[in-house]
């Protein structure tokens, strides 16, 4: 599927969007991880795109968003940036399905906003996260090579660091992956990312982390959980708190043998989904 490649100023970035169409359907707000950009979603836009119409975001720093201050990678800003987007597409209440970071954006908007959430659909996070995991996505993204030989090197990076990577198929992996690098002058690829993100972990928010349970317990939507089998990032532990939490977390599904995080185009997780938004 062909989206429309929009730009919008936001808190001062010129940030970049997909408009996968529909727009007589509910909106639908995808959000991506840590180093991913809204290209992560476009085999799932297909899927739901018949009953929605789905934005997918580049958060600032990422993807073909402009870079910001090194100092407002954290949630705030981020959260600040999406609250623009959807008055500014005007909104009145959205869907949100957020990875990982995105997943932690999606929770503090719809904390802090709960009459604009209806349904809310969080992948392989919660307000908790492993310490494990973290680690190792701070680690991996520290030593991570700054310029690839082809997009078949980039590929095998995203295999070697991205368990839940490794058993896709290599044309669709360069599909996935030729989104995250660009080309640099002397032919080899470069990331697209903000190299002042890679300190973010040690330096930003990650060093002085909020409190998630606070805008977690004021979410009214409705909310899917998707958890890794075999996630270092949301533990099983979590999860059960969650779901004392909030009651109207209505579903958790597991899908197995896939770490952090699911593509959510695994028929576990794309099943749940679909049958999620058409309750």
């Amino acid at each position: 599927m062909i989206a429309a490649s929009q730009f919008i100023t936001i808190n001062g970035l010129r940030l970049h969007y997909l408009d996968f169409g529909n727009s007589a359907q509910p909106p639908l707000i995808c959000i991506h991880g840590l180093s991913g950009n809204a290209h992560n979603f476009d085999r799932l836009a297909a899927h739901l795109t018949p009953n929605y119409h789905v934005i997918a975001i580049d958060v600032r720093g990422r993807g073909d968003s402009q870079w910001g201050p090194a100092d407002e990678y954290n949630p705030a800003a981020y959260n600040s940036d999406l609250a623009n987007l959807i008055d500014l597409l005007r909104f009145p209440r959205v869907t949100l399905i957020g990875t990982s970071m995105g997943g932690m954006i999606a929770m503090l908007y719809a904390g802090g906003y709960p009459e604009r959430v209806e349904r809310l659909v969080l992948n392989d996070v919660g307000p908790e996260v492993n310490t494990v995991g973290v680690k190792r996505i701070t680690d991996y993204m520290n030593i991570a090579p700054t310029e690839f030989g082809s997009l078949a090197e980039v590929g095998e990076y995203y295999r070697q660091n991205y368990p839940a990577m490794r058993q896709m198929p290599e044309q669709e992996l360069l599909d996935f992956v030729k989104w995250a690098v660009k080309p640099a002058e002397n032919g080899a690829f470069r990331w697209k990312i903000d190299p002042a993100i890679r300190n973010v972990p040690r330096s930003g928010s990650a060093a002085r982390p909020l409190d998630m349970w606070v805008p977690y317990a004021r979410i009214t939507a409705s909310i899917l959980v998707i958890r890794g089998a075999q996630s270092d990032i949301l533990a099983p532990a979590t999860v059960e708190r969650m779901r004392t939490v909030l009651p109207q977390l209505t579903r958790v599904v597991e899908v197995p043998g896939v770490g952090h995080a699911p593509s959510l185009l695994e028929p576990e997780a794309l099943n749940a989904i679909k049958q999620f938004l058409a309750r």
